[in-house]
This record gives structure tokens, sequence and C-alpha cells, in this order.
């Protein structure tokens, strides 16, 4: 979701398009955790735990479909406008975790912000884009 609405925005501004369209209504949420931290996640996870039973993890926060999009054509620098198409699917209304065990059981807790992390992905996919 995130690589493709990064993408979309980003092609928008660079051929100056006055607007983009995106699905749904924006009001669903999602939960987003930045590589970085899954990878620790996982090492944590590897030293720490030794149990069988699965363990979530994640940043334990949620941000809306339209938040997103706002952020995302903000720090992709798309200034043209945002069309919700309402007649296309929001999908589930939430997606959040409960990432409770994982900080019990070893240790974890996300260090990286959304905005931070979210603003690192643009500037790498600038940067690797063909």
């Amino acid at each position: 979701m995130i690589p493709a609405l990064i993408r979309k925005c980003l092609e928008a501004r660079d051929r100056g398009d006055a607007f983009i369209e995106v699905w749904g209504t924006g009001s669903a949420s999602r939960e987003f955790l930045y590589v970085d931290d899954a990878a620790n996640a996982i090492v944590l996870a590897s030293e720490k735990y030794d149990g069988a039973d699965p363990v979530n993890i994640g940043v334990g926060a949620e941000i809306t479909i339209k938040d997103l999009v706002q952020l995302i054509a903000r720090l992709s620098r798309f200034t043209g406008e945002l069309r919700w198409d309402a007649t296309k699917p929001d999908g589930q209304p939430r997606r959040a975790l409960d990432i409770s065990r994982a900080r019990e059981l070893f240790g974890f807790m996300s260090s990286t912000s959304f905005e931070d992390g979210l603003r690192r992905t643009i500037e790498w996919y600038e940067a690797n884009r063909a």
C-alpha cells in the first residue's frame, strides 16, 4: 500500500498533475512498522524468545488512510488535490496489533516515529527508482 501511494504522489508531482485519486473514504486505519524496527524485533526475538507461540510485533498505534495519504503527499512534496473515490472499497475498517507480548517476552518496542520512517522510505524510493 505505502509503496504504491509513494509512487503515485511522486509521479504526479513530477508530471505536475493537479490531483491524484485515492480509493475509498480514507476512514480505515492501519498499523505500520518501519523495516529497521522490524529487523530489530526479529533479532531480539531470536536472542531472547524460546517459546512456540507467535508474537505480534508492531508499534501499537494506527493511522487512518486519509492521514497517511496526506502525510505521504506532504513528505513527497505533491501539492495537488487528493480526490477520494468512495465508490471503491475501504477494506477492513481497522488493522492493529496487540504488541504487549513482544514487550514482555523480549523487550521489543519500536523506536522509529511513523513520520521519520515514512520520510526515510520516501527518500530511499526516490534515490532508487528507475
